[in-house]
């Protein structure tokens, strides 16, 4: 039996990190996708993530121009 509540305790570890990973993920790509416009990037005034993802902000319906 506590072999049971052991793998059960691993297996919502494994979900938690997993959780947090997609989490992670999905703010890191809406940051990119979404908010990085050059003058306000994290990475100075390069364009280079803005025009890399342009059309996907066009498709996903943020403005940007």
């Amino acid at each position: 039996m506590a072999e049971a509540r052991v793998a059960t305790g691993v297996a919502g570890l494994v979900a938690a990190l997993w959780l947090a990973g997609t989490a992670f993920m999905a703010l890191t790509v809406l940051y990119f996708v979404g908010l990085d416009q050059g003058a306000t990037s994290v990475f100075g005034t390069s364009t280079v993530v803005h025009e890399f993802v342009h059309d996907a902000r066009h498709l996903l319906g943020f403005p940007c121009h």
